[in-house]
This record gives structure tokens, C-alpha cells and sequence, in this order.
């Protein structure tokens, strides 16, 4: 599993592989926000927590179809499949790849981008722990996504269709914990529910990954 991983790793981060894209994406879409809606602070403050979570939730969209789309078009998929190795720790590899090249980034510039958006400085902290235990989600949902649409012609727009409801409750609850710790009203109750849905997606989402993975390789 640790040499698929490094594999995963290595792939992700070669020309085209995927790397730096959604770290693009975000930097571009939280500079872009303060020319649309101004540079006053009573407006930007506010917005900031959701509109990084936002940026950060669409920057993680931007390379959830190469997951297993490499390997199916090179064949290493159904290999993958009949390996020693369970197909339930792969999805779970994936995820964890995802989650390290885009996730992880995206986790630790977030605070450094919010100064652009005048965030409160209370929130830098709430901010880095909801992205923390919310992007592990974000990047498990997407490997299912991933699993349901792969072999299929441009099934990029149809997995963002699939996976941005799902997405949902991290959101909610991730931009929650960043107002609430910006105000001092009590943030520990939507990181405890985010970091809930994170635990719950790794412990159910692997298994029918690989239930996904198995029904479109026959």
C-alpha cells in the first residue's frame, strides 16, 4: 500500500498529474472575490470563512476524475483489482493521495489567503482545524464519485453533479466552526460534527468504493 501511495504521490505531482491546480484555482478564486464585492471590511469580514470554504471545496473538485481515470486508460485498474492487496485499502490510497496533494495544500495556504479577504484574526486557528478535519471528507466522497463515473467519456461534469450534494454538510458545518471561533460563540460543536462526517466517510466509504470499483470491471 506504501508503494502505491508512492506512486499515487509521484504521479500527482509529475507535469499535468493534477499538482498545484486546485492551489491555482483557490488563489485565483480568493483574489477575485474582494474586486467583486469591494474592499470594505464590514463586507469581506463576514464572507470570508464561507467563501474560502468554497473556493477550497471547488479547488478539490478540480482533479477528483483523474483519481482512477489514469489507471483505467493504462490498464493498471483491473490489475489493481485482482492484487494482493484489498480493493478497499486501495480506494482508501487514493484518498489519502488526493487528500496530501490537494487537500493538504489547500489546508495550509487557506490562512495565508484569507488576509486577502480581511478575515478576523480569531479565525486562523478555527480555520486551519476545520479545513483539517474536513478536507479528509471532501477527498474520500470524491474517490467514491471517482469509482462511480470511471470508463466513462467526460464524466467530469457528471461526477461534480454526484459529488457537490455531498460535499454539503462539511461545508455547512466547516464555514459554521470558522464564523463561530470569530465570534467566540462556541466552535467546538461543528468541528466535532465535521470532524463526525470525516470519521463516518472513512469507515463506510472505502467499502463501497471498492463494491463501485468491482461492478464496473466486469
Amino acid at each position: 500500500m506504501i508503494a502505491l501511495l508512492l506512486r499515487d504521490l509521484r504521479l500527482s505531482i509529475r507535469a499535468g498529474g493534477g499538482f498545484g491546480l486546485g492551489l491555482a484555482f483557490f488563489l485565483i478564486v480568493v483574489v477575485l472575490v474582494p474586486f467583486g464585492v469591494g474592499p470594505d471590511r464590514a463586507v469581506l469580514t463576514p464572507i470570508a470563512p464561507g467563501i474560502l470554504w468554497v473556493a477550497a471545496l471547488l479547488a478539490a473538485l478540480l482533479s477528483l476524475d483523474r483519481i482512477f481515470a489514469l489507471d483505467f486508460e493504462d490498464g493498471s485498474l483491473p490489475l489493481l483489482a485482482t492484487a494482493p492487496i484489498p480493493l478497499e485499502g486501495v480506494a482508501l490510497v487514493k484518498a489519502v493521495s488526493h487528500w496530501i496533494t490537494t487537500g493538504l495544500p489547500l489546508t495550509f495556504a487557506a490562512p495565508l489567503l484569507g488576509f486577502f479577504l480581511n478575515m478576523a484574526p480569531e479565525a486562523y486557528l478555527w480555520l486551519l482545524a476545520s479545513l483539517a478535519l474536513g478536507t479528509p471528507a471532501l477527498s474520500m466522497i470524491g474517490t467514491f464519485g471517482a469509482a462511480l463515473t470511471v470508463g466513462l467519456r467526460r464524466g467530469g461534469l457528471l461526477l461534480s453533479l454526484l459529488v457537490l450534494p455531498l460535499y454539503i454538510p462539511t461545508l455547512i458545518f466547516g464555514a459554521e466552526a470558522v464564523r463561530r471561533g470569530a465570534d467566540a460563540t462556541g466552535a467546538i460543536a461543528p468541528l466535532m460534527l465535521s470532524g463526525a462526517i470525516t470519521l463516518g466517510c472513512l469507515a463506510l466509504l472505502p467499502f463501497a468504493t471498492a463494491a463501485t470499483l468491482r461492478i464496473n470491471l466486469r
